[in-house]
């Protein structure tokens, strides 16, 4: 980093779980050029045999080792029951220089452990971000713009190492907001662990009676729109803030005791109907982009003859208009191409077309 500079690069990125937000976070420092060679580790090789197709690592690693020692940056990404075993099996390896971070919804438990291990320069991080379609497939560095992105440093957090943090999320165009672990977990299960257990209640309720079914519209499936996530790692989220968790449930049972009273007295219903209307109309809009939409479609291509020639004629067949084609990447047994279509709408269709046909692609923004 230079005399200065309000960028910093870094030459070695680690990233450990290569899924929608570690690809997410390895994609935002690519396409800001925060990184010169990002590595993704992952016990899954289909993960990371996508993930080097669609040009969102460099290199491919399953098992952690001594090639860590020379990340400047390493990000823990995986489901938030397996922070604590990866922080131990990553800890014997990592430089003392390293900036460390992970992003895990349950901050107090990943605080402890690495204080335990010993490790310097780390400072827990939860994006604020996500989406009920998981997997690499699905990252973009646009699910990190304008997010709340929330840091729990503790007493032994080094003060140096919360710095560069906010610089590298403000880098990445989210929002840092700092806060102590047991604040955010406590946070965190209101506005994010109870809604889920609220749309699991509400989706029980209608498998229990088909003609609900029937009747559930725009508006329940909104509501109930968290309830379409990985089951298991929704479990394991829920299960890892139990405590804090088990306080908001308390306090939403009393809510509804509350609303349910008000039954009988319209008065006061339409009170609590408009302090409701007035609340969620002052919530904030997360704009995921301040630049113009980009139409573009990433596919990786194999180390085949006349591949895209191949592409372009699936897309051409079917009047998707082609406007740019970029290669992202070129590797021993293939690479990947950036597509720039003409309207969003292009986009899926395109996506859906190539995929019959085998190939994988990625949705960028």
């Amino acid at each position: 980093m230079s005399a200065g500079s309000t960028t910093e690069t870094f030459g070695t990125v680690a990233v450990a779980g290569v899924g929608l937000i570690g690809g997410s976070v390895a994609l935002g420092l690519r396409d800001r050029l925060l990184a010169r060679h990002i590595v993704g580790l992952d016990a899954s090789a289909q993960a990371l045999e996508e993930a080097l197709a669609l040009g969102v690592i460099d290199e491919a690693r399953t098992s952690p080792g001594e090639w860590l020692s020379a990340a400047d940056l390493v990000v823990l990404a995986v489901p938030v029951k397996a922070l604590s075993p990866m922080a131990r099996s990553l800890a014997p390896f990592l430089s003392n220089a390293a900036l460390i971070t992970d992003v895990g919804s349950v901050k107090t438990g990943i605080a402890v452990e690495f204080e335990a291990l010993g490790v310097r320069n780390f400072v827990p991080g939860h994006p604020m971000t996500g989406s009920e379609r998981g997997g690499v497939a699905n990252a973009s560095a646009g699910l990190l713009e304008n997010a709340v992105w929330v840091l729990t440093p503790t007493e032994r957090t080094p003060l140096t190492a919360l710095a560069r943090m906010r610089r590298l999320i403000e880098q990445l165009g989210a929002a840092p907001v700092v806060m102590p672990p047991d604040a955010h977990d406590k946070l965190v299960a209101t506005i994010s662990h109870l809604p889920y257990l609220a749309s699991l209640a509400l989706t029980h309720m209608v498998a229990r009676d088909e003609r609900l079914s029937l009747l559930a519209a725009g508006g329940f499936r909104d509501l109930t729109r968290v309830a379409s996530g990985d089951p298991r790692m929704s479990r394991d989220m829920v299960v890892e803030n139990k405590a804090a968790l088990r306080e908001a449930l308390q306090s939403f049972s009393r809510q509804l005791e509350h609303l349910a009273e008000t039954l009988d007295d319209p008065d006061e219903l339409l009170a609590a109907a408009s302090e409701g209307k007035r609340t969620r109309d002052n919530l904030p809009v997360v704009k995921r982009s301040l630049l113009p939409p980009k139409h573009d479609l990433v596919v990786a291509v194999p180390d085949k003859p006349n591949q895209i020639g191949a592409i372009t004629r699936i897309l051409g067949e079917a009047s998707i208009n082609i406007k740019d084609i970029e290669v992202l990447a070129i590797r021993e047994h293939g690479g990947a191409i950036r597509l720039g279509l003409e309207e969003a709408s292009d986009v899926d269709r395109a996506a859906a077309l190539l995929r019959e046909e085998g190939y994988t692609t990625r949705h960028r923004g």
